[in-house]
């Protein structure tokens, strides 16, 4: 018969080493947990946001892998608490998984046989928004967006890229600005604001300060400086109406193409016949709306001219190869194809007159209109995308901002985002 001493000292070993088995087999769990999969699909509840964690990760010099066309553009990422932690404070759907199964989906991409790729991001790009300093952050739907996914980013204008600023940034978005130096061809309608009477004020002070007669004549040099700094591997994103009137600048040279309320006398009768479009990056043989009292800048542009009415108004992204097409699959991830349309003073791009070198990647093809197109100039990148606000049909001047805690997954605002991770991305050579 045992004695209490030793039936005591059984009990308390077996006590322990079961401890220790509870112990090993929650290390052995937690350590085979060494990824971070946060999906892009329907179980995403807030894409947008995800966005901003790759950023933010990309920011502590932490690989980001973006896979391409699994569960919608998924991010994976090694095993860290403070990156853990960091979705759930902001919302962002994770999911942790070991690495038998993070190399299992590697795998699964891999293969040749199916349209997925993985793409190694290691630094986050520097942001510029060219915007007037006194605009607000949801005058754009690109500084909203940035604002709400928590991505950094620095506000230059004018002055700073005739300094030459842009060679600090890896990334330029431009604010639905005029390059032409007609102030949005918003004269008719509303010359007597006090709003416009201030842009007109800031930017002939700017034209002066800068040594230039014209306010067109600055915008135009800055359009050049812009096409230098894509030209030294750059990336250019730009919506609305700063993606024709910037080839409109660009083709323009030094002919005067502005009224006389714009710049002090008539415009050149003859603009037209003397556009280059050599100089252009997206369009070519477009002809200049002339009248100052039509809100158009040229027949790049189809707002004035559409017929489709807002319930059929979609566009469809176009379907990439993943491993041979690599940049467009990056910046058409989505889990949606179909993308609601919404306006803008530049809505949507006149198909015939885009150039031959240019990707469509976004159309709505039955109307002849193109959304979203991109392209490489030089050792650099640039993509335009038509319409104001993807969540606003129809944005007005004076309207509420757009709330995005009501559109997390937005598809439309997706496209954004992906720009905004693109120079981030280790690309491969397009094949052709």
């Amino acid at each position: 018969m045992a004695n209490p001493t030793q039936t005591t000292r059984r009990s308390n070993g077996l006590k322990i080493a079961f401890l220790f088995f509870l112990l090993s087999f929650t290390f052995v769990k937690q350590s085979s947990a060494l990824y971070l999969l946060i999906p892009m699909d329907g179980q995403q509840r807030n894409q947008l946001k995800a966005y901003g964690i790759a950023y933010w990760t990309l920011e502590k010099a932490i690989e980001v892998k973006w896979l391409l066309n699994y569960r919608g553009g998924s991010f994976l990422i090694q095993y860290a608490p403070e990156i853990e932690s960091e979705c759930v404070i902001r919302g962002v759907s994770v999911e942790k998984i070991a690495d038998a199964k993070a190399n299992l989906i590697l795998t699964e991409i891999a293969s040749p046989e199916v349209n997925q790729d993985a793409v190694s991001m290691q630094k986050a790009p520097k942001i510029a928004v060219y915007s007037p300093k006194n605009k607000q952050p949801w005058d754009d739907a690109v500084t909203m967006v940035l604002t709400y996914a928590e991505i950094k980013y620095d506000l230059i204008y004018d002055d700073e890229i005739l300094a030459g600023k842009l060679k600090d940034y890896d990334w330029l978005h431009l604010h639905h600005e005029d390059f032409t130096g007609q102030f949005g061809k918003f004269y008719a309608n509303y010359r007597n604001m006090p709003w416009y009477q201030e842009e007109v004020r800031t930017n002939q002070e700017a034209a002066q300060r800068n040594g230039f007669l014209k306010v067109s004549e600055m915008k135009r040099v800055v359009a050049e400086q812009i096409h230098s700094y894509v030209d030294r591997g750059g990336f250019l994103f730009a919506m609305c109406a700063a993606t024709d009137t910037y080839d409109i600048a660009m083709a323009a040279h030094d002919v005067d193409i502005c009224d006389v309320m714009f710049d002090g006398d008539p415009a050149d009768p003859q603009a037209n016949e003397k556009l280059d479009y050599g100089s252009t990056l997206a369009f070519k043989d477009f002809s200049l709306e002339m009248n100052p009292y039509i809100y158009r800048f040229s027949d790049i542009d189809v707002t004035t001219i559409r017929k489709v009415q807002q319930p059929q108004d979609f566009f469809t992204l176009f379907d990439f190869s993943a491993k041979w097409d690599p940049v467009p699959t990056m910046l058409t991830q989505n889990d949606k194809r179909v993308i609601r349309g919404f306006m803008g003073q530049t809505t949507a791009f006149n198909s015939k007159l885009i150039k031959a070198n240019v990707l469509i990647m976004g159309e709505n093809k039955a109307a002849g209109e193109a959304r979203y197109i991109h392209g490489e100039s030089g050792k650099g990148f640039w993509t335009f995308y038509g319409g104001h606000d993807p969540e606003d049909y129809r944005h007005l001047v004076g309207d509420p901002p757009t709330d995005l805690n009501l559109y997390p997954n937005s598809p439309g605002y997706r496209l954004i985002l992906n720009n905004v991770l693109f120079p981030a991305a280790k690309k491969k050579k397009q094949k052709t």
